[in-house]
């Protein structure tokens, strides 16, 4: 695995750098929402708490969503391509599972809140694979 910094091959003119950072910062913001105001991140998420004891859920959600956001953060300053791919990559199976709970749930009815999980799969399956793209050619 490729842990060098090579800041001239990757970084702030990159659309796979810009679209990993939005993305890290939108689950951070995430994960904060639901730290803050479990409720309102649960309704987000598509699965609303049944009382005030759920909120304990929530929060556990928030801490690994903030988790998810910040792991990435010193991958992009030190601008290390190849690893943020590979953790980038690997945090697809979370919106992936997400669908998948919401669709168990919810059913197939709940259009939207499928495409936010699964919309955003996609958005970081193609971000991933821009990541990967890049990192060959440097």
């Amino acid at each position: 695995m490729n842990t060098t910094i090579n800041s001239q091959q990757w970084g702030f003119r990159s659309v796979s750098y810009w679209l990993t950072l939005l993305l890290a910062l939108g689950i951070i913001f995430v994960g904060i929402r639901f730290l803050i105001i479990p409720s309102v991140g649960a309704a987000g998420f598509g699965i609303s708490l049944a009382d005030e004891h759920d909120a304990a859920f929530g929060r556990i959600k928030g801490i690994r969503d903030i988790f998810s956001g910040v792991v990435l953060l010193p991958l992009l300053w030190m601008r290390m391509r190849y690893a943020a791919a590979w953790v980038f990559t690997t945090t697809i199976i979370v919106p992936l599972t997400d669908g998948m709970i919401v669709l168990s749930n919810n059913g197939a009815g709940d259009v939207q809140h499928l495409l936010i999980h699964w919309g955003t799969a996609l958005v970081m399956m193609i971000t991933s694979f821009l990541l990967f793209k890049g990192a060959r050619r440097g």
